[in-house]
């Protein structure tokens, strides 16, 4: 893709929004398209490959000039953000359940998600380094590891989005238009899209249940919660991200207790 046709699809753009930004990547909008720029040329690979293969909505790709991928605007806004009251009904959850379980009972894709490896090992690194360095108590981080044991047991492999968040996944009028990133995607735990999808967010999971028309094992979902926020509080913290900030990571392991 040449410059030229660039700029030409991003003419007469007044102001650029830094949606998200780290040391591995970083998200713009500018206008009505999304400019993905990663560190990781694999992550991108499996993100195009992914929406490719995905039954649900996906943004369209617009064009790819590593390591920029630009995608188009998804109508509508986002189920919520962790850390806030969603102010997305109960249906617009359903919908976003029966989403996930449309995902979850399509054909598997070629490859595993990365993002499920060397758990046990990745645990203990994060529980060990959080006591030791006072970022959060013992206690807390020991309860929050028993209840992640239960997370940790085989599984039936499905086509995991990997990365559910509800900032996401779009809605609009009670209707899913569209789910984003999709790098850490692959074969993996159905439960574990279901936990990302509710983290900080407990108080909507019936309906997401609901709408995915199954029954589940929530305290798998419960254990889920625990897992991924061990593991996250040190990549946000050191990152720019607070997992302090009322309603985020930390205050999700707080509530098993």
């Amino acid at each position: 893709m040449t410059p030229v046709i660039i700029s030409a699809t991003l003419a007469d753009v007044e102001e650029v929004e830094v949606v998200v930004a780290h040391r591995e990547r970083a998200t713009l909008r500018v206008g009505d398209v999304f400019l993905k720029v990663d560190a990781d040329q694999t992550r991108t690979e499996f993100e195009v490959q992914a929406m490719a293969l995905a039954p649900i909505a996906t943004p369209e790709i617009l064009w790819r000039n590593p390591p920029v991928l630009a995608l188009a605007a998804l109508p509508g806004k986002a189920l919520g953000r962790l850390g806030e009251p969603s102010t997305a009904s109960s249906a617009a959850w359903a919908a976003a359940g029966a989403a996930v379980r449309k995902l979850h009972d399509a054909p598997l894709p070629p490859w595993r998600s990365r993002c499920l490896d060397g758990l046990a090992l990745r645990l203990d690194v994060e529980c060990k380094w959080l006591v030791t360095n006072g970022a959060l108590p013992a206690d807390l981080v020991t309860r929050n590891r028993q209840v992640a044991e239960a997370a940790m047991r085989p599984w039936t492999p499905v086509f995991m989005h990997g990365d559910l968040q509800i900032a996401h996944v779009f809605v609009e009028d009670d209707e899913i238009t569209g789910v984003l990133d999709w790098s850490e995607a692959g074969q993996g735990d159905a439960l574990y899209d279901l936990a990302c999808l509710t983290l900080g967010h407990e108080e909507h999971l019936g309906d997401v249940v609901a709408g995915y028309g199954t029954d589940v094992d929530l305290d798998v979902i419960r254990a889920w919660w625990s897992l991924r926020s061990l593991l996250a509080v040190r990549w946000l913290a050191e990152h720019g991200f607070d997992p302090a900030a009322p309603g985020c990571e930390i205050d999700v392991l707080r509530s098993r207790m």
